[in-house]
């Protein structure tokens, strides 16, 4: 196991820049979750640590060594592709012995190897199959056997899940967690799915058009987004996100319509050029008289433990989460209150978090 480390890695093809000045240490034994949307450069970092794309500036380390010359088997890294790349007309035994037989490890040491990771990965009665007659999940977990018999000093997880359906998905994901605690190595894994970073990662990066947005713990980053980007991005469904001006006890939209403010909400001085942001979750009906806003519900989702209502008020798309045994139609205004607590406020120029006292 080893620590990674990024110090300001810039990466660019030709006059477009991809990666800007990225900082990150990912500790011994933690399991780090870059998540954003397409073509924002996560895939681009994972390559990079592996030595499948050269580093256009600054210094990337394994286990305390610089690697940025290093070749990729020298690396002491392995990785999980999104496409499994299994060899076809071997085994499950020798697709995951495949690595060691070519490092000319002895063929006991070999076997002792393959048998520990197919234990780990409930493999052991698959070890003579071909590819072909597997399973989409059964071939992810030969890839993932495939990385666990080299013993490296850290795992690189590209996508792996994204080619399953989504039972298999959840089953996976919890199979990654238990690996990830019996084996306590360093691992660092790229997804555009919200869900796996949140339940997979010690700690989670947030990229945005390769620049990282935040970083903390999956908790943290949901429930203290550090941009708006950040606040849109996680949490399904997303954050409803305003644009307006602070005003005494009300924030104005830009066409003068006013949504009421709780008494005692954190908010920004009055005059102030603000964007509101509150989770689905965080706002809930309330009678007339009390209402900071009225939704005009379009559509109603009923998800079973809950229902989602999507709606727009003036103009502007929002949802509200409500119980399972909300009574609602299409077509209905929903008059809706704030929890105070939960309301957040971004810069609209900056796009970062702002903080502010309870009134």
């Amino acid at each position: 196991m080893a620590a990674v480390v990024l110090k300001n890695v810039t990466k660019a093809f030709g006059k477009t820049q991809v990666i800007y000045g990225m900082d990150l240490v990912v500790t011994d034994g933690e399991f780090v979750v870059i998540v954003g949307p397409s073509g924002c450069g996560k895939s681009t970092v994972l390559r990079m640590i592996a030595g499948l794309e050269p580093v256009t500036s600054g210094i990337i380390e394994i286990a305390g060594r610089v690697v940025n010359d290093v070749e990729p088997k020298d690396r002491n890294i392995a990785m999980v592709f999104q496409n499994y790349a299994l060899y076809p007309h071997m085994s499950v035994r020798e697709n995951m012995a495949y690595g060691l037989k070519i490092r000319r490890m002895a063929k006991p040491e070999i076997e002792k190897h393959v048998a520990r990771a197919a234990k780990i990965l409930e493999l052991e009665g698959l070890l003579d199959r071909k590819p072909r007659e597997l399973s989409g999940g059964q071939r992810q977990r030969v890839a993932m056997g495939r990385a666990i018999v080299r013993d490296p000093a850290a795992f690189l997880f590209d996508e792996p899940l994204s080619n399953l359906d989504a039972k298999l998905r959840v089953q996976m994901r919890l199979e990654i967690q238990k690996l990830s605690r019996e084996l306590g190595t360093t691992s660092l894994y790229v997804t555009h799915d919200q869900v796996e970073a949140m339940t997979l990662a010690h700690r989670m990066v947030v990229m945005n058009a390769g620049r990282v947005e935040q970083i903390g713990a999956p908790l943290d980053v949901y429930l203290r987004p550090a941009t708006a980007f950040v606040a849109a991005f996680i949490g399904v469904p997303p954050m409803n996100l305003l644009n307006g001006r602070i005003g005494e006890g009300v924030f104005t939209l830009g066409n003068g319509l006013a949504i009421k403010l709780p008494q005692n909400a954190p908010r920004p001085p009055a005059g102030t050029e603000a964007i509101l942001g509150v989770r689905p979750e965080h706002m809930e009906p309330v009678g007339e008289p009390d209402a900071a806003l009225a939704l005009g519900v379009e559509t109603i989702e009923r998800l079973g433990a809950d229902t989602l209502a999507h709606g727009t008020f003036d103009g502007h798309p929002m949802v509200v989460r409500l119980p399972a045994e909300a009574r609602l139609e299409a077509g209905t205004r929903l008059a809706l209150g704030l929890v105070p607590d939960e309301i957040h406020w971004f810069d609209p120029t900056t796009q970062q978090r702002l903080e502010f006292a309870p009134r």
